[in-house]
């Protein structure tokens, strides 16, 4: 649970770490996991909506004409409109700017506050769209959505990794693409009914939103804080009663020394935006800052998850088939988070990682290769081939479900030391937040420009991915976090770099002496 603090002592103290999984503690994950359904709502339901009918005609009329000009035909230009995109788009880039005032909220007030701050905004947001009379009013709501992901995935992935023991973090951090995964699984049947509701069925789905916000802050109330963020803010009793409870043991005296020495480690840090850039920071940057959050929208899954019922009507599907089938991919999404948590403690962060690249490539490129030979003839695509694109997208799901989209939010989340992880994780929403945003509000662009090619351009990109992987990132699986910059010290490229820093403290400290 600690952090910051390596070497000598800590090594030693954390194999004295005791506990069992309490029903506290238990409590506590479902609650502050709940985090992750906000954003996997809105994943689900922006899709769903921007191809009900209803929705186009009363916002995006240009749109609705093209729309029924193709209605039995492909096109891979059916919904390839700037505004329309943008009421995807704002929301992330909201989420972008509004994670650095999380930052602050985590660090100074705690990780449960920042949760507490997101379910009010995302609330405001989901009553502000389901009431919309005008695209201004949509734009506005889905601004304060942003701004209640922005708090809750910088604080949530913390939350979950800082209240875990090491054995089973992996596990318990990827409640968190558990709930995602079920949010949007959820948002797509909502769709699929409320499609059917005509003329305010997409109202019901955008208002629906209100409903996680609305346990997320409830739960919230009677959420524990961490005890890392209690020693953080100097209430050193209050964290040692809550760690006594979430372990369900009072021998908990290496953990709480660990935990206390990682926190004075971390006030003596007037800067950790700055600290970040030191090179025994540069592992966690560049993999859990910069890396990993880009390439997990580089793969180009929010894309499908964004507009897979767009995907599916361009390919001739009529409205209620799209959603359907969007139905089936999402459900592929919650099956590839539960395998993920089974084995992620078992088999490692690598081994998925890797694994899921080659599947997600082969799955790319079979779509790519269909759509060329197929696709945008101006006629409806064979069903065989339909049957065979929606395969190909399950397997292209299930693979990032175990693997870049929980593994995304758990390795960032663990890598940091406790006097960066607050600025690192704002830094890891922000890079996520833009990558996604740029990717929603380009996808149906280049999907009309570039046909077949922008899946072979993903396919391209999860390759460079899986390289990335293969090389820059060590294994983490039940590793401390107060240990994990050990494994910095020993990998073949990331030695050279640290050791700099601790070369540097030496001679500063020859000098003084």
């Amino acid at each position: 649970m600690a952090g910051g603090i390596v070497g000598g002592e800590v090594g030693k103290r954390a194999e004295l770490y005791e506990g069992r999984v309490t029903s506290y503690f238990v409590l506590a994950c479902v609650v502050g996991s709940l985090g992750g359904s906000l954003f996997g709502y809105d994943l689900g339901v922006s899709g769903g909506v921007t191809s009900m009918d209803d929705f186009l005609k009363e916002f995006f009329p240009r749109v609705y004409r093209r729309k029924q000009a193709h209605l039995h035909e492909t096109d891979y230009c059916k919904y390839d409109d700037q505004v329309l995109t943008l009421f995807t788009s704002v929301l992330y880039f909201a989420a972008l700017f509004s994670t650095f005032g999380a930052s602050l909220v985590t660090r100074k007030r705690g990780r449960r506050m920042s949760i507490l701050c997101g379910s009010v905004s995302f609330f405001l947001g989901g009553a502000i769209n389901a009431g919309a009379r005008n695209i201004f009013m949509l734009i506005i709501g889905r601004i304060f959505l942003g701004i209640g992901i922005g708090f809750g995935n910088q604080a949530v992935p913390l939350y979950l990794s800082e209240i875990s023991p090491p054995k089973i973090r992996g596990a318990v951090n990827q409640l968190f693409q558990l709930t995602t995964c079920l949010g949007i699984l959820v948002a797509d049947i909502i769709n699929y009914f409320t499609e059917k509701l005509h003329p305010w069925g997409w109202r019901l789905s955008l208002g629906l939103a209100m409903a996680p916000a609305v346990l997320m802050f409830v739960g919230g109330l009677f959420l524990p804080e961490t005890p890392n963020s209690l020693v953080e803010q100097g209430k050193l009793e209050e964290a040692r009663a809550v760690l006594e409870r979430v372990r369900g043991t009072v021998k908990v005296d290496a953990e709480f020394e660990d935990l206390k020495e990682a926190s004075e480690a971390a006030r003596a840090v007037k800067d950790p935006f700055r600290n970040l850039l030191r090179p025994r920071n540069r592992p966690q940057l560049v993999i859990g800052a910069l890396g990993i959050p880009a390439f997990q929208q580089l793969s180009g899954m929010n894309s499908i998850l964004f507009y897979s019922p767009v995907i599916f009507q361009s390919l001739g599907m009529g409205s209620g088939a799209s959603l359907y089938s969007s139905i089936i991919t999402s459900s592929m999404l919650v099956i590839g988070a539960l395998v993920s948590m089974s084995v992620v403690d078992r088999l490692g962060r690598r081994f998925l990682f890797i694994e899921a690249g080659f599947q997600m490539v082969t799955s790319m490129v079979v779509v790519g290769v269909i759509l060329a030979l197929e696709f945008g003839r101006g006629v409806v695509l064979p069903k065989a081939l339909a049957v065979i694109l929606v395969v190909a997208i399950c397997a292209f799901v299930v693979a990032y479900g175990w693997s870049w989209g929980p593994l995304g939010w758990l390795v960032p989340s663990e890598i940091f030391p406790l006097e960066t992880r607050s600025a690192g994780q704002s830094i890891v929403v922000c890079v996520n937040m833009f990558f996604t945003a740029a990717i929603a509000q380009c996808f149906l662009a280049m999907l009309c420009h570039m046909r077949y090619g922008v899946f072979i351009l993903f396919a391209g990109l999860i390759v460079i991915m899986s390289l990335f992987v293969i090389l820059l990132l060590p294994e983490t699986k039940q590793v401390p976090i107060e240990e994990m910059s050990q494994l910095w010290e020993k990998h073949w490229f990331w030695k050279n770099i640290v050791a700099r820093d601790q070369q540097r403290k030496k001679t500063q400290s020859q000098q003084q002496d």
